[in-house]
């Protein structure tokens, strides 16, 4: 019996049964009830998800403590400080991230369930998708709507003989009882980027193996920066490469790589203790019943949705990473409510990412929202960009710390902000200004005579808006 609330209603009637517990499940679950349906919330593994249990809560707890291990030991970038050594004690770090884990995973959300008496926890078990509802094991969960939030997970990439390899996703690499004393990363995505970066603050020799370059999507001059920074503090870099093989032995783990992208491809071998692959996820969605219920799934396993969350099978919807869509977990938690309330009320609400943020917490931070340079060309807009490095920061310089840029994405004619992306220590917190000037359709004109406080990495943004019409580097302090 599980420790949570169970419901002890067995009618087996209900308004609308949602598949999964984790933030998208909760949140299609919270809004269904406050619109005053009765919700059979389906447990789907552990509950809360992903986010709180091995994703978001418990590698930003340990990214912060590498951050503060770095903090001492780069002290000496400023004149008259000298560095500070910490010691790591690796067991005590991880028991306290899953300490904080289950605080969480209990307050947030398995606490939460008794507050609402219009929504039934099924306890976890194997759901199928039926005519008139959800089967899970001998139960028939009766809805006439359902909403799926199962998900994803770690995939494999194909690279020949890594089936007889050990090998560890993000879930292990923080689960690990001793830490290792080198690591090969395959993957330079968000997951593979600020992973890497967390183990060599720890003190742990990192590669990094990537086919393209750091961050597929992002910006080149972003990727670019991201990439010295990472080597300045001694990950060795391993880009723009095909897989070869790889394999096991009592020296560690050895993978080999092709440079040249596999044209007369010089064979690279990397070798380390222990391998990490965050190359890839694939939707939770086997054995549902979903295409026999005609469910459309894409080439990953995802279901398809519109924009309105509805899967291609009437009042069957779909929310967070099981889907084709972001796979963010607050975009997974915004497109749920919409699902919810599209399935209660037979409303229209739709799904709206233009102004949707994202970040990547590697020091320095990378964030953007909006269209990059290439996406916008690719819309058919007559693109206009600016790029200002954070050496023309007063807050960088200050701080003794210029790694980064400030690119922003504007439309030559009507001069209208489409999009940008920060590079810089204080990335995340600063993006969010951006967000706002999408959302209200500004111009880069109009963002450069905004007034921003001094100093501060977000009045970056201003200076890099007023760089589409002058030469910053000739402006005074504060003189914009």
């Amino acid at each position: 019996m599980s420790d949570y609330y169970v419901s002890k209603d067995e009618s087996g009637q209900y308004d609308v049964a949602v598949i999964g517990a984790g933030s998208a499940g909760f949140s299609a679950a919270i809004t269904a009830a406050g619109e005053g349906a009765k919700v059979a919330l389906i447990g789907h593994g552990m509950i809360g998800g992903t986010c709180v249990n091995v994703g978001c809560v418990p590698s930003k707890a340990m990214i912060r403590a590498a951050e503060a291990v770095h903090g001492g030991t780069s002290a000496a970038r400023f004149p008259g400080i000298g560095p500070c050594e910490h010691s790591i004690d690796w067991p005590e770090l991880v028991a306290a991230k899953d300490d904080l884990v289950n605080i969480l995973r209990q307050k947030k959300y398995a606490d939460l369930l008794p507050t609402y008496e219009n929504v039934d926890y099924i306890e976890e078990g194997a759901a199928r998708l039926v005519q008139g509802g959800v089967q899970v094991g001998e139960r028939l969960i009766k809805a006439p709507k359902v909403i799926v939030a199962t998900g994803g997970r770690p995939v494999l990439p194909p690279i020949k003989g890594i089936e007889h390899v050990t090998t560890y996703d993000s879930t292990g690499l923080l689960a690990m009882e001793t830490k290792p004393k080198s690591l090969i990363f395959i993957g330079g995505g968000y997951i593979g980027s600020e992973l890497a970066l967390m183990m060599v603050r720890l003190g742990v020799e990192v590669s990094v193996i990537c086919r393209s370059h750091l961050l597929p999507g992002v910006e080149p001059e972003v990727s670019d920066a991201l990439t010295e920074a990472f080597q300045a503090e001694g990950i060795k870099m391993y880009c723009g490469i095909t897989y070869d093989t790889c394999r096991e032995d009592e020296d560690g783990v050895t993978v080999c790589v092709g440079k040249n992208n596999g044209v007369d491809a010089e064979v690279v071998e990397i070798t380390a203790e222990r391998l990490v692959v965050t190359a890839g996820r694939r939707a939770n969605t086997e054995g549902m019943g979903l295409e026999e219920a005609g469910v459309t799934l894409d080439k990953r396993g995802a279901i398809v949705i519109g924009d309105d969350m509805q899967t291609t099978a009437p009042g069957i919807f779909a929310a967070g990473d099981v889907t084709d869509h972001d796979q963010f977990v607050y975009m997974a938690a915004y497109g749920a409510k919409l699902a919810a309330q599209n399935a209660v009320l037979d409303g229209d609400a739709r799904y709206d990412n233009a102004a949707m943020p994202w970040v990547v917490f590697t020091d320095p931070q990378v964030a953007g929202v909006g269209l990059s340079e290439a996406q916008a060309k690719d819309a058919g807009y007559d693109v206009k960009t600016s790029v200002v490095p954070l050496d023309q920061i007063p807050r960088a310089l200050a701080a003794r710390d210029t790694r980064g840029l400030i690119k922003l994405v504007a439309d030559a004619k009507t001069d209208r902000l489409l999009g940008g992306q920060i590079i810089a220590p204080e990335g995340s917190d600063s993006i969010q200004t951006l967000v706002m000037a999408l959302k209200f359709g500004m111009t880069a004109k109009a963002l450069g005579e905004t007034i921003f406080p001094y100093l501060t990495t977000v009045e970056g943004l201003k200076l890099a808006a007023q760089s589409f019409g002058k030469d910053v580097t000739k402006l005074s302090c504060c003189a914009g």
